[in-house]
């Protein structure tokens, strides 16, 4: 049985998982402030992105995202292991995105993935330490869009 505790802090690391898909979905990349520790490090390379400190990362969704359309990550299927002030995390998430403009037309890519997280009960509570993507599969993704 769970105590109280433990039901609380599943319950704000969820709301933390979602708090991420929802500031990358409105692309109001400042909210990740509140997701993330500032030393974090966060690892997109599995899909062709950056990999590095936090603020790096972030300042790169600010541009980096612009040659795509709208996306959608749903997240779900959270598995915690919560430890005192710390927790791991493997988080599925579900990412239909529309992909470059290809004359007019945005295809809609789709990227199955798991991320990989470690978490940190912090003073403002928790926070993603460590977030790296692990890919499960892709579906209509143009040609350059990924590394070869």
């Amino acid at each position: 049985m769970m105590t109280l505790q433990e039901i609380s802090d599943r319950l704000e690391l969820e709301k933390l998982t979602h708090d991420y898909a929802h500031a990358i979905d409105t692309r109001n990349f400042d909210l990740l402030n509140d997701v993330f520790t500032p030393d974090a490090f966060v690892d997109y390379s599995v899909f062709g992105g950056p990999a590095g400190d936090f603020p790096y990362v972030r300042d790169w969704l600010k541009t980096g995202m612009n040659a795509f359309g709208e996306s959608h990550h749903m997240v779900a299927n959270h598995r915690f292991v919560i430890e005192g002030d710390r927790a791991t995390g493997r988080v599925m998430c579900f990412n239909p995105m529309e992909g470059p403009d290809e004359g007019g037309t945005r295809p809609i890519m789709v990227f199955g993935l798991f991320y990989i997280d470690e978490y940190v009960r912090t003073a403002e509570g928790w926070r993603i330490k460590s977030r790296v993507e692990e890919a499960t599969y892709t579906q209509n993704i143009p040609k350059g869009v990924l590394p070869d």
